[in-house]
């Protein structure tokens, strides 16, 4: 009898200690609300600054809903646990950050933990935001606390259980989430370490550009090796890059200042909004960004720049997909015209050439718009004007004549989910200068 009540006691002291463990994992303190900063508090500099880094981050594009107001939050963002809709960060001080101290904003972002203590999902990029700057979190918090505040109450988010339970996030931390700043990196440029700090971190790349695993946390040994976001492919951004040409600094710094290369074509989808902010930020941000990108896509294979050669592919006779692009695309792409007065040399196209033709078919539908303010590449959408069947037996075509790897499966299946979601990114970008124009005019306190 004694000998089971020792064994009983010490499994009660083992169960206390665990749950003891489990609570301080989950457990963490409310910081305190304070009154909202007036914006005369924070210099005009410091304020343009956050709106640069704001931008860097692309926080406008999923804090804000469309047709919804700047930083209200309410945007849905699709999990495979469920759909998570982000937060409002305008600095109303019911719904939204208004009442947070620097200190609760410096937590967010370092740790994934908000206000009130409640972990939060990540969906929220903490896991890059963390190694952000004590400097640039300042700049942010001011850039923020600066906005015209937006009365938009938090909507609850659709998941399924178990995942429902925040109380859970903890665990994904303990797991997958390793905080800590930026270290530069020994021997590398000034420009280098910049770059890394800011494509890494606030610029986080890698929650788009790196595959994750079945719990959601990218897969850090196959970083920048791709990813899907919104029905569209996030393409391998390292030496896995399926684009026929090969990515140099200065391609890079074109096609994420401009939002489109002679080389590489025009950012669509998700890109179209990352370099539509970029646009407003200092050139040297980009410039940095390229610097360290071009290093993770490393050397051009051979020094080989131009694309392979591509045998000529007229199909057999009477298919459908090569007199649909005979009628509707040659004329263009095939008019030596440069960009962006002729279309792009197809044989370049990373979307043909990508392995499978999502990208491809969205914009075949939506087309591309044109840039305001710049000479950028137009391409009407064929959406409304070809029924699935033809938009299948066209990409079926383009990938035989101007793609490299094996025929796509499952098109048919694609091109119906593309039909789906096509009007998701129909609204024209916005040009540089007037991407510029409108910053400077939001930030004024």
């Amino acid at each position: 009898m004694t000998r089971w009540k020792i064994v009983a006691g010490a499994a009660a002291v083992l169960l206390f200690i665990a749950g003891c463990s489990a609570f301080a994992l989950v457990w963490r303190p409310t910081i305190a609300a304070v009154a909202s900063p007036s914006p005369a508090s924070f210099q005009p500099d410091l304020i343009r600054r956050g709106r640069e880094l704001a931008a860097i981050g692309n926080c406008n594009t999923c804090h804000t809903a469309r047709e919804g107001r700047d930083f209200a939050g309410g945007l849905p963002v699709s999990t495979p646990f469920g759909t998570i809709f982000s937060t409002n960060i305008s600095p109303d001080p019911d719904s939204g950050i208004g009442g947070w101290s620097e200190a609760a904003f410096r937590r967010a972002m370092r740790a994934g933990v908000d206000r009130d203590g409640h972990h939060l999902y990540p969906t929220f990029p903490y896991d890059h935001f963390t190694s952000i700057s004590d400097e640039d979190d300042h700049a942010l918090y001011a850039f923020l606390m600066t906005r015209e505040p937006a009365r938009a109450p938090a909507r609850a988010n659709e998941l399924s259980f178990p995942y429902d339970q925040r109380w859970l996030i903890a665990g994904w931390k303990l797991l997958f989430f390793r905080p800590g700043t930026y270290r530069p990196e020994p021997g590398k440029s000034v420009e280098w370490n910049h770059g890394a700090y800011l494509v890494e971190g606030l610029a986080h790349c890698g929650a788009c550009h790196t595959p994750r695993n079945a719990l959601g946390a990218e897969r850090t040994g196959a970083s920048f090796s791709g990813g899907e976001v919104d029905n569209w492919q996030a393409y391998a951004i390292n030496t896995r890059s399926p684009a026929p040409v090969h990515w140099d600094r200065e391609a890079l710094i074109s096609y994420l200042r401009q939002g489109w290369h002679a080389d590489h074509g025009t950012a669509r989808g998700p890109m179209a909004e990352v370099v539509r902010n970029l646009s407003s930020v200092p050139a040297s941000d980009v410039a940095d960004i390229a610097t360290y990108m071009a290093d993770v896509f490393g050397p051009s294979p051979a020094g080989q720049k131009e694309p392979p050669a591509i045998q000529s592919f007229a199909g057999p006779p009477g298919d459908p997909g090569a007199a649909i692009y005979a009628a509707a695309c040659a004329s263009c792409h095939e008019s030596a015209r440069p960009l962006p007065y002729g279309g792009v040399d197809l044989a370049r196209s990373t979307a043909i050439s990508a392995s499978d033709p999502r990208n491809l078919a969205n914009i075949v539908m939506s087309g591309v718009q044109p840039v305001a303010g710049e000479s950028s590449p137009i391409m009407p959408g064929f959406g409304d004007s070809m029924d699935d069947g033809q938009i299948v037996a066209l990409l079926t075509y383009l990938r035989a004549r101007f793609g490299k790897g094996p025929a796509w499966t499952h098109v048919e299946d694609i091109v119906k989910q593309a039909r789906q979601t096509q009007t998701a990114y129909l609204q024209p970008s916005l040009g540089p200068q007037n991407a510029r124009a409108d910053a400077a005019q939001r930030d004024k306190p």
